[in-house]
């Protein structure tokens, strides 16, 4: 069953990092969790998550140059949650690049509208469309809106980072995206051997997608530039 999105939770307190995941899990969401900035920032490139929850007390950083480090590279949305109250911590973080800030302590309630509105406005950052829009070639639809996946009309389970890639691709459908561009939607700067895991993430989504990997129906490769996913009219 496809989750409704990837979470990363960078928070040093163990009750309400617990909290959050819980909450979140309840939700049909996926939950990571990581205790330390570096920790996180580390997730942050390698899960390319839909949304940062974000505490500012750390104990090896402060979260503000967490977002700082994290807008070098990516604009995924960054929720900060955090205890400082004030004005100035506030306009702080906006100002660093943060997306939404929660005065602790908060309700599960909250927090979730926070997330669905901070998802929705990564979506149109990272080019995914409208949540009711759907794609269709050939066999293959994808509603962006349920992040769901059909061949055939049978459901195909991705992962978060193989169905960013999909989507990315269908969003650019019957234009070659380069290596370097879905990289940097995908995973940002700081990923050794980029091009090798895009390569296997790849091979990973033909075999679920295509009837035949060797031959592709869905995602052609372009020798030396890229992918391209194949328009609907050509399907």
């Amino acid at each position: 069953m496809q989750t409704k999105g990837t979470i990363l939770i960078i928070e040093d307190e163990e009750n309400i990092r617990d909290f959050i995941a819980t909450s979140l899990r309840a939700q049909e969401f996926k939950a990571v969790t990581a205790k330390t900035a570096k920790e996180g920032i580390t997730l942050a490139a390698s899960l390319c998550p839909d949304v940062i929850l974000l505490d500012l007390g750390l104990p090896d950083m402060d979260g503000l140059e967490v977002i700082k480090n994290v807008r070098t590279w990516s604009m995924m949305p960054v929720l900060v949650i955090s205890a400082r109250s004030g004005e100035k911590e506030k306009v702080e973080a906006l100002d660093m690049g943060a997306d939404d800030y929660i005065t602790k302590p908060f309700g599960s309630s909250e927090l979730m509208a926070r997330i669905r509105t901070a998802m929705r406005h990564g979506a149109i950052v990272a080019g995914m469309g409208a949540p009711s829009e759907i794609f269709s070639t050939g066999g293959l639809q994808i509603d962006f809106g349920k992040r769901n996946v059909r061949v055939d009309g049978t459901e195909v389970h991705l992962t978060q980072v193989e169905y960013k890639i999909v989507a990315l691709l269908a969003r650019n459908a019957g234009q070659v995206m380069t290596y370097d561009a879905i990289i940097s939607h995908v995973w940002g700067p700081y990923m050794d051997d980029n091009n090798r895991i895009l390569r296997v993430n790849m091979a990973n989504i033909r075999r679920k997608l295509e009837k035949n990997p060797a031959e592709p129906r869905y995602i052609h490769t372009e020798i030396g530039v890229g992918y391209r996913m194949v328009g609907e009219e050509e399907g």
